[in-house]
């Protein structure tokens, strides 16, 4: 598999960035671009080349795997420090280094994909400026239930309504796509006049963003992905999302407590080296959320440079297996009843060597 270029990588900029850093106000749901990719340091010049018919070109396969290591929420004892000390990122190099020499020795039949570079920042968050997610709402925290976790929860599971749409392999939705899980982080990124494609290795979905200035729909339509319009700004490409339906979240994978109808994205995208497209999303939503937050990170080449096959429909056996699985045990309590044996059900997520750990949830 061919190795992504190292470049721009290792960073190891003395001294910068290393402070309390107050990034923008809180005045704006969707703040300027956060660009992370300079690690604190000064911007790195560089001139974006352009399509034929004169757009900034952001054209690829790009992946967030380099993200590897950084956390959704800032640690607390790093306050509003968006980057790393220098001792700090040597750590993180190590870390990295030993992860390549790893993934590239790995023998097994599970695919980890992992990082080849290693950036200064402290937390995916950068608004707030502490790192950390806003709490939920009351409103939201009444649409809590078992089907926010599907089959990496522990039940019970009685229709298709109690499953995520990542599990019934429809969607992860547009953060729960892009955000670095395990394996099948790549996203790839095609230009054509007065759009853009942006696909999504995982579920295989590809969203169509028009740049043509062509009004967002009627309100009374809802997608999974919502209804994208982006504008240039400059070098800088800006999305706004709405029409979303509230059957997905922005947790790893889409799993998490599920976001409202209400909610509003805006993405911001921009090619700041050869290697890198700073990419950036603020998430608006004042039903589920006391207040917007932004997430931005480094997508960088993916390895080899191809999505590949992710061969999951609406009608694999995963959903009747496990609903199949849920009445053999509802039959099984039954006949330890009348046995004399009253028993709790059995979990779901039992203890499996070397499977992989589900995703981190942010409730």
């Amino acid at each position: 598999m061919t190795k992504r270029g190292l470049s721009f990588s290792f960073f190891a900029v003395a001294g910068l960035g290393i402070g309390s850093l107050s990034v923008f106000g809180q005045g704006t749901s969707a703040p300027p671009l956060v660009i992370t990719a300079y690690n604190g340091g000064a911007a790195i010049p560089y001139t974006v080349s352009k399509t034929p018919w004169g757009e900034p070109d952001l054209q690829g396969v790009w992946s967030s795997d380099d993200t590897s290591g950084i956390p959704r929420e800032r640690p607390k004892d790093l306050g509003n420090n968006l980057y790393l000390s220098d001792q700090a990122f040597a750590a993180r190099v190590k870390q990295v280094e030993a992860g390549v020499k790893r993934g590239e020795t790995d023998i097994g039949s599970f695919r980890n994909d992992f990082a080849r570079r290693a950036f200064r920042q402290t937390s995916l968050i950068v608004d707030p400026a502490d790192g950390s997610m806003p709490a939920f709402t009351a409103t939201a925290e009444k649409r809590r239930a078992t089907r926010d976790r599907g089959t990496f929860g522990d039940g019970p599971f009685n229709t298709t309504e109690d499953f995520t749409l990542y599990d019934r392999c429809i969607t992860r939705g547009i953060v729960g796509s892009v955000l670095r899980v395990v394996y099948g982080n790549g996203n790839r990124i095609v230009q054509a006049p007065g759009m853009v494609a942006f696909s999504y290795e995982m579920i295989h979905d590809t969203r169509i963003i028009y740049t043509d200035g062509r009004p967002h729909l009627n309100q009374g339509i809802r997608q999974y992905l919502g209804d994208s319009r982006g504008r240039w700004e400059g070098d800088e490409l800006v999305v706004v999302t709405t029409n979303l339906t509230d059957k997905t979240s922005i947790g790893g994978n889409g799993n998490g407590l599920r976001h409202s109808d209400k909610m509003v994205i805006t993405e911001r995208f921009k090619r700041v080296a050869a290697d890198v497209i700073q990419y950036q999303f603020t998430v608006d939503d004042p039903v589920t959320y006391t207040r917007p937050f932004t997430m931005s990170m480094p997508l960088t080449p993916l390895d080899g440079g191809v999505l590949l096959p992710y061969e999951c429909h609406e009608g694999n056996y995963g959903l009747p297996h496990a609903l199949s699985a849920e009445r053999a045990e509802d039959k099984a309590i039954e006949e330890d009843k009348k046995n004399g044996i009253v028993r709790a059900r059995r979990a779901v997520q039992v203890p499996v060597p070397n499977r992989p750990a589900a995703p981190a949830e942010e409730n």
